[in-house]
């Protein structure tokens, strides 16, 4: 494992949050609210005060997750979720310039992925999808150990894949139950613990859409494993069911049997991944020479 501090951020529509990290040890953790409504200037000014707060001289590096697109040749940000002033950001430079050390930027569901298998439940694997189920549903791939994030860090977006009268986020997402039932997904939650009947019917039903989602994902690509994480995963006792009856009528069925899914028990995932866009990107240098 690589022995090196470098401050991971994750930076979210309401919180940024960050640490160091050496090896699979987070220190310093700290998390403070963003302006995300606020000009550009006033964002990037905000970023800059929580990262002056972790910086100091062993540090080699910093790395970034954001909840939007990035041109990883360029280190440009744009088309934040949740962050409307940052349609186009040079992030990568104006951080850089400012603290003198390398700056890599990805996709926040792209760092989550890569936590988990650097220090989480993908240790080992060749080959996997980080599914972020909250609002949204958001995706990270590990191909042949490597992160794979595409030009843009739009690689493996199967949420805004054409899906019945929608997308796939629309069913396969906690927004389902706002979208189909008009109803908040943490009240359905709650009623599901208590063992309430409509709301075990509302998850299995995710289960069915979020089955179908995995089985898009497969068809694709054949992976060995799925990591589930974001407030959804939190519910998977009550779609997990439907979710593999529904993976199991895969044509492919030694694709479907070999497949393991597994739900997130990495505390601060999209923080260790951010760190980790250093060392994976340090093992393709090494690979490719």
């Amino acid at each position: 494992m690589h022995r090196n501090n470098i401050i991971g951020i994750d930076l979210g529509g309401t919180n940024v949050r960050g640490g160091i990290v050496n090896g699979g040890e987070l220190n310093g953790l700290m998390s403070t609210r963003i302006n995300a409504q606020g000009k550009s200037e006033e964002v990037l000014g905000e970023l800059f005060a929580f990262t002056d707060r972790l910086i100091n001289s062993s540090v080699t590096a910093i790395g970034i997750g954001v909840p939007g697109l990035v041109n990883l040749d360029e280190g440009l940000v744009f088309d934040v979720i949740n962050i409307p002033a940052w349609t186009e950001i040079p992030l990568r430079q104006l951080m850089e310039d400012r603290y003198h050390v390398p700056v890599l930027i990805n996709n926040d569901a792209n760092c989550f992925a890569l936590g988990e298998y650097y220090f989480g439940q993908g240790k080992e694997c060749n080959s996997m999808a980080g599914l972020t189920i909250g609002t949204g549903l958001g995706s990270g791939l590990i191909l042949n150990k490597k992160l794979y994030s595409g030009k843009n860090c739009g690689a493996g977006e199967f949420g805004m894949i054409g899906y019945l009268d929608q997308c796939v986020e629309y069913y396969a997402s906690g927004s389902f139950f706002k979208n189909v039932y008009n109803t908040d997904g943490e009240v359905v939650f709650k009623q599901a613990q208590e063992g309430e009947e409509q709301a075990l019917k509302m998850y299995a039903e995710l289960g069915t859409h979020l089955g179908n989602a995995i089985k898009m994902i497969l068809y694709a690509l054949d992976i060995e494993l799925v990591i589930l994480g974001g407030s959804v995963s939190k519910a998977f006792h009550y779609f997990s069911k439907t979710m593999w009856e529904c993976i199991q009528t895969f044509t492919f069925q030694k694709s479907a049997t070999s497949l393991d899914i597994k739900v997130s028990q990495l505390a601060n995932s999209g923080v260790l991944g951010a760190a980790a866009l250093f060392y994976d990107s340090a093992d393709k240098s090494s690979s490719d020479s």
